[in-house]
């Protein structure tokens, strides 16, 4: 979708107490598009969709000088523009739109998902991908927008921390507002996508995922049990974007464990078919080493799966008492506790009982009904 087809829909009235905002509803493919579409079918806002986060998403690493950087800064102004025209304050979805926030010239709010990005760009670890010198030069911008917001919405009480730790960001100008769940797709269903038995990875390549050491522990709980000699380990999700080789890498580490057959690519899964990998799961691996949510714990629960996640961001907070917690770099511990879901029917029913009711707490209505509380508290401030 273009700027051919940008627009503002939703001319409805200002709803009582809130302020006229404007939703930006990003149209692609990632976690943070997810976010923006699904708050959109609840917010009682005008709305203005558009795919310019996709075109962003897919130039990371692009290098400054080049026609495909030249491309982009003309689209990018011309999202500006549009933007401009409406005449609104502007609820940005991601802290990547930062960029154009930094430059729209009326009030705006933006939601920030995670500080991924900005880790890689002051060199303290690598998440993804080190940024080029047109990334650093956008990513700055990005921080800079997230730095000037009258309010910031962050999508973990970990993101929130993040923000005042490493932006320095008052903790009064951030409001937490967890994701949802869409509880009419997400369920227990009976279909199987395969018929092994099989551990659920759901996600990228990136390092940040952590699927290196979820091999590792695979291979370990392979050697612990002649009954798992036929288990799977099903991957779901695209590699990550082009700025680097992680399917390269990949394939290389499950040659090197000799997992070669035992490890499922399922690529990019249609929304309608994901309960079913979940369903379907003796239990869904989440390892990260930094999440700001984790849609997939959550997405994973309500679909009647058993749940591991690491010790590592926002996975604890999201996941309560209701998954198994293990250090993220700890493969032993790892194949234990896959172990244990395995073999321990009260332990994986127990599981499967409190993600349920985990998951049934997040719902998308609860989180737009928190998202116009804040937009009444921001218009409150400024009258």
């Amino acid at each position: 979708m273009g700027e051919g087809t940008t627009g503002c829909l939703g001319k409805a009235a200002k709803v009582k107490g809130v302020m006229r905002m404007t939703f930006v509803v990003t149209v692609g493919r990632g976690s943070m598009d997810l976010y923006s579409r699904k708050l959109a079918q609840h917010l009682r806002v005008p709305k203005f969709f558009s795919d310019i986060y996709q075109r962003v998403a897919e130039q990371f690493n692009v290098p400054l000088f080049s026609c495909a950087s030249l491309r982009s800064l003309w689209e990018d102004m011309r999202f500006l523009c549009a933007l401009k025209r409406l005449g609104d304050a502007v609820h940005f979805p991601n802290h990547h739109m930062g960029r154009y926030a930094l430059f729209l010239g009326r009030p705006y709010i933006i939601t920030v998902h995670d500080l991924i990005r900005y880790f890689d760009l002051r060199g303290r670890t690598v998440l993804i991908h080190r940024p080029n010198l047109r990334d650093r030069i956008y990513l700055s911008l990005d921080y800079a927008g997230i730095r000037r917001a009258p309010a910031i919405i962050a999508i973990s009480h970990t993101t929130k921390r993040d923000l005042v730790r490493h932006l320095g960001i008052p903790e009064e100008r951030i409001f937490v507002v967890y994701h949802g769940v869409d509880h009419d797709l997400f369920r227990p269903v009976e279909e199987r996508p395969i018929d092994e038995p099989y551990i659920l990875f759901v996600g990228s390549e990136h390092p940040r995922k952590n699927l290196f050491t979820l091999l590792k522990a695979f291979k370990l709980l392979k050697g612990m049990d002649r009954r798992f000699r036929h288990l799977k380990l099903v991957k779901v999700g695209a590699a990550g974007g082009g700025e680097a080789p992680f399917r390269e890498r990949t394939l290389k580490a499950i040659a090197q464990l000799g997992l070669d057959g035992d490890v499922v690519f399922a690529g990019v899964v249609p929304d309608e078919e994901l309960p079913a990998y979940y369903s379907g799961a003796e239990c869904l691996v989440f390892p990260s080493l930094y999440e700001g949510f984790g849609f997939p714990v959550l997405e994973a629960m309500a679909s009647g799966c058993p749940v591991i996640v690491s010790s590592a961001g926002s996975l604890p907070e999201v996941a309560g008492d209701a998954a198994l917690v293990v250090e993220p770099l700890d493969a032993r511990a790892l194949a234990e506790a896959m172990h244990a879901l395995l073999t321990d029917g009260s332990l994986r029913r127990r599981l499967v009982q409190r993600g349920l009711k985990r998951a049934s707490q997040f719902t998308w209505e609860k989180a737009a009904r928190e998202t116009e509380a804040v937009y009444q508290q921001v218009e409150a401030k400024a009258a």
